[in-house]
């Protein structure tokens, strides 16, 4: 069991000025959600600029509890803040407050810090969308979601972040929800994650169920007495729960159609936000899997799945969005992975999430970028040499590129090389599969997202133009200051945050009060052996992409391609499966139920009443009011109880 914090220092006795105003973290950007929706219209030529205002303050909040929580030991780096008396009842009595540590902490400066440039990217990739001030009033929202959700002290008021979490990322989604497509994006991402959901709400049923509560500390400390049956159950039931927040395996579908929404949404949810979720909540469970190996070993399994699964689909996407999206997904698998792995690999999980933040919010920044000079292009076989036109936006884009392949010194290379070499730690056959699952996914990112840059950036142009008949002249050009500066600056985040943060294992330092001291375990395979050969394989998928999409000329429409290519297009079948397990027997069903209601419940009572009714129609006619027709009726009754008379007489 791992050593984890679960006395909290008394935080308002110990709290300086930023910890005592630690609720403006949710209340700045929610406060800022709802006056933009109430003032409507009214607040079109300002609200963009409060919504951006609010993020910043949640920033400079943020900042300043960091620089609180680094002057105090480590020790004292677990604080509580009671907001108020929740619920109080005879069974549960609940406090709403927040939990300020480490790693909520380290949620809090990602979510703020990348949100905010995510805000300021948008002023201007939306400014001529009328709905502008709707759309970052639906970004505070996410925001204020997200940070209720890492700063909750109970799994209950983390459960009310998350499901605003999953309200604001429906309401982004299909944000555009004019075009029939997007409005049935979000609605597969929102029914997905109420699946995930029932998971949740089980979990929080057999935590009070065994713990008799719901706070962190209740439930975190009983954790160490409680049976390995109990806890695998909610081990369990929390994995799903992650897996649909963090598109894992089998909940992962959704995450590729999320692309419907506009760019700075994809960039917030991929990097900062709704799919980190997941990775939190496992995280931040971790005494939880420790007691449950079982539970663990599946988080490890569900992650070494979709970190190929993402991997592979990554690599026949056109989509330049979509790709970026399988690539999401499959670095979340590492991160899922690096948490299966236990006490070694919670905080590389987060160190990973955290590096992962800059570089892909950098990406989705710098595709949204080239959509802005290709007239809203997103098919990469209709790019080609725009180094030559954006080179602001090919170099920063280049930095993220750079970080995810995990080429040195980029901060991919510090986090994920420590995923891979954890993976290759422990007895069996898990190290062999785990290590060699982990290396294979570096090989193949390098191709796919090689595969991306070169076919956008390098080239032959493949432009589409009115002499083809495909559409208007596309004429490239870079992006303007208040979309490139955020770029810029994610940009040198994907080139030396890692660095800064490994020196002397900084940052895992920092996460110890929460994930516990790290043990250094000898991976099977010597360190230095795990590095080159990740080196290699990176080195062969980028040579691999560059002779297949650089050196030689890239086709504008793709080829029909092998069987595994056709699959990856279609997302591995994902949605067929979907259909077919879940869909269409859920339709069948229905139908069979409405069909057995409108014949058998309706058709018995419709079958009464007509029976009734035939009934009284046959009496009526023998009431005629004729005199004769009743003296016969009479005679007639008379003749058939003589009959019956004589018959049991005799």
């Amino acid at each position: 069991m791992l050593p984890v914090a679960t006395e909290v220092a008394p935080a308002m006795a110990a709290a300086g000025f930023w910890q005592e105003n630690a609720w403006l973290l949710v209340a700045a950007p929610l406060v800022s959600a709802g006056i933009l929706l109430l003032l409507g219209r009214s607040a079109d030529r300002w609200g963009h600029w409060l919504g951006l205002l609010a993020s910043t303050l949640t920033f400079v909040v943020g900042a300043g509890i960091l620089v609180d929580l680094l002057g105090s030991p480590a020790g004292e780096r677990v604080r509580e803040v009671d907001l108020f008396s929740w619920i109080s009842t005879s069974e549960l009595d609940l406090v709403a407050g927040l939990r300020l540590d480490p790693l909520s902490l380290t949620f809090v400066l990602l979510v703020t810090f990348v949100g905010s440039l995510i805000h300021l990217y948008s002023v201007a990739y939306m400014e001529n969308d009328p709905a502008r001030r709707r759309f970052f009033a639906y970004l505070n929202l996410f925001v204020a979601s997200m940070l209720l959700l890492v700063l909750a002290d109970s799994y209950l008021l983390l459960f009310v972040g998350w499901e605003g979490v999953g309200l604001a990322s429906y309401l982004l989604i299909g944000f555009w929800n004019h075009v029939p497509a997007y409005a049935t994006a979000a609605k597969k991402a929102f029914v997905m994650n109420r699946v995930a959901d029932v998971g949740m709400i089980i979990a929080l049923g057999l935590m009070f169920s065994t713990f008799g509560g719901l706070d962190f500390t209740t439930v975190l400390a009983g954790s160490a007495d409680a049976s390995e049956g109990k806890l695998t159950a909610i081990g369990l039931m929390l994995l799903l729960a992650a897996c649909g927040k963090s598109a894992q395996f089998p909940l992962q579908a959704w995450l590729g159609d999320a692309m419907a929404g506009p760019t700075p949404v994809s960039a917030l949810i991929h990097a900062a936000t709704m799919v980190t979720a997941g990775v939190y909540l496992i995280v931040r469970s971790g005494p939880v899997f420790d007691g449950a190996p079982t539970a663990l070993l599946v988080v490890a399994i569900v992650g070494a799945i979709t970190l190929l699964f993402g991997a592979i689909v990554g690599c026949a996407k056109d989509d330049i969005k979509k790709t970026l999206a399988a690539s999401t997904m499959s670095q979340i698998g590492y991160m899922m992975l690096a948490a299966g792995l236990g006490p070694i690999g919670y905080a590389f999980a987060i160190f990973h999430l955290l590096t992962h933040g800059f570089f892909k919010a950098g990406m989705f920044l710098g595709a949204g970028s080239v959509m802005h000079g290709m007239n809203d292009q997103v098919d990469m076989r209709r790019f080609g040499g725009l180094s030559r036109y954006m080179k602001i936006t090919w170099l920063t884009f280049g930095a993220g590129w750079l970080a995810i392949l995990g080429i040195p010194p980029f901060s991919g290379f510090w986090s994920k090389d420590k995923i891979i070499e954890s993976a290759f730690v422990g007895e069996g056959w898990q190290p062999w599969v785990f290590g060699t699952v982990a290396l294979l996914g570096a090989g193949i990112t390098a191709f796919y997202m090689s595969r991306l840059f070169f076919m956008t950036f390098h080239g032959k142009q493949r432009w589409t133009s009115e002499a083809e008949g495909t559409g208007p002249d596309q004429h490239p050009h870079e992006s303007p200051i208040l979309m490139t500066l955020p770029m810029i600056v994610l940009a040198v985040g994907s080139v030396a945050l890692g660095g800064v943060l490994a020196i002397g294992d900084g940052f895992v330092t920092w996460l110890e009060p929460v994930t516990g001291h790290v043990e250094h375990h000898a991976p099977v395979i010597p360190v230095p052996v795990i590095m080159a050969a990740t080196i290699v394989l990176v080195l062969l998928g980028a040579f691999l992409a560059w002779r297949q999409y650089a050196a030689s000329t890239v086709p504008v429409v793709a080829p029909r391609g092998s069987l595994l290519t056709r699959a990856a297009r279609r997302d591995l079948y994902q949605d067929d499966v979907n259909e077919g397990l879940v869909m269409r027997p859920g339709q069948y069903l229905t139908r069979s139920l409405v069909f057995g209601d409108a014949t058998l419940v309706d058709g018995a009572f419709s079958g009464l009443g007509r029976t009734s009714s035939g009934l009284g129609r046959a009496l009526r006619g023998l009431q005629n009011g004729f005199v004769r027709s009743y003296a016969a009726m009479m005679a007639l009754g008379i003749v058939v109880i003589a009959v019956v008379v004589l018959a049991v007489q005799g």
